[in-house]
């Protein structure tokens, strides 16, 4: 099969998408390996690539998401690992990197709670050189993050963990967390692509979306150093919510919106003990 065909005969299959043209040369180009801006300087499809590029097709035709079926997601400019037992890093997760980084330097002890694909853990680390710390409750996850900060050259410390359970008698300058916030009704309501094949583990905080914040807020103290901070991605409409929570132990606190204009980030100072 022709290079053409095959990017037409995708885009055919795929012209429900928003944007089958695009969808289309990406998979014809992951299927023969090459970028997808090179994709055209291909004349041929082979016999086993068209059985590979069907294959794919048809996953993609049934809403699962690309980086799924290539097994590979971009976050921060870092080449990442991901399979259904993590999350695929957001764009906007980025942000809570960039806000975060600037509190943080070389010297720095930062845990990354719920770390998924390691991706927030691994930017952070490469873009600071600081003392990184991630913890997940999944230990398939965290098999994905260390392979993934292995492939980066991250050298960060990985904990299967309940929450802070896996790290007792650790303390922290930085906290920094993206955790489930999206209650049941809303979960329902989310697109096929994300509820049918994502984990629903990574995605659900408790009946209204706000347990893990809860849970996290309550224990930090006990967790960071003197001034230390904690960072959070949020829930469109849960800054008021969480700032609240953080209001008892918590100073200094920020909220900051996205690049879509949505609240996304609320970060803060711990108080100082008396």
């Amino acid at each position: 099969m022709r290079v053409f065909e095959a990017v037409k005969m995708c885009e055919e299959r795929l012209s429900g998408l928003e944007n089958p043209t695009l969808e289309a040369e990406w998979l014809v180009a992951l299927t023969l390996k090459v970028k997808r801006s090179e994709v055209y300087s291909h004349s041929e499809v082979g016999k086993r690539s068209e059985k590979r590029l069907l294959k794919n097709l048809e996953r993609r035709a049934c809403g699962e998401p690309l980086a799924y079926i290539v097994n590979s997601a971009n976050f921060y400019g870092y080449d990442l690992f991901v399979n259904k037992s993590v999350l695929i890093p957001r764009p906007e997760t980025e942000e809570l990197v960039l806000t975060a980084k600037d509190f943080i330097t070389m010297e720095s002890s930062v845990l990354d709670i719920g770390t998924g694909s390691g991706a927030i853990a691994i930017a952070i680390k490469k873009q600071t050189n600081a003392n990184v710390f991630a913890v997940d409750i999944s230990k398939r996850a965290i098999k994905i993050a260390e392979k993934n900060a292995k492939n980066n050259h991250a050298d960060i410390k990985f904990a299967v963990s309940d929450l802070f359970s896996g790290v007792k008698g650790h303390k922290f300058d930085v906290i920094i967390a993206n955790p489930p916030y999206i209650c049941p009704k809303d979960y329902e309501k989310l697109d096929k692509t994300v509820k049918d094949f994502e984990p629903k583990l990574a995605l659900v905080g408790g009946k209204d979306g706000l347990e893990l914040y809860r849970k996290i807020i309550s224990q930090a103290p006990k967790f960071l150093k003197e001034s230390g901070r904690i960072f959070f991605e949020i829930g469109y409409d849960q800054a008021q919510s969480v700032k609240n929570l953080l209001e008892k132990d918590f100073e200094e606190i920020v909220i900051k919106k996205d690049l879509e204009g949505n609240d996304r980030i609320v970060y803060a100072l711990l108080k100082r003990r008396e």
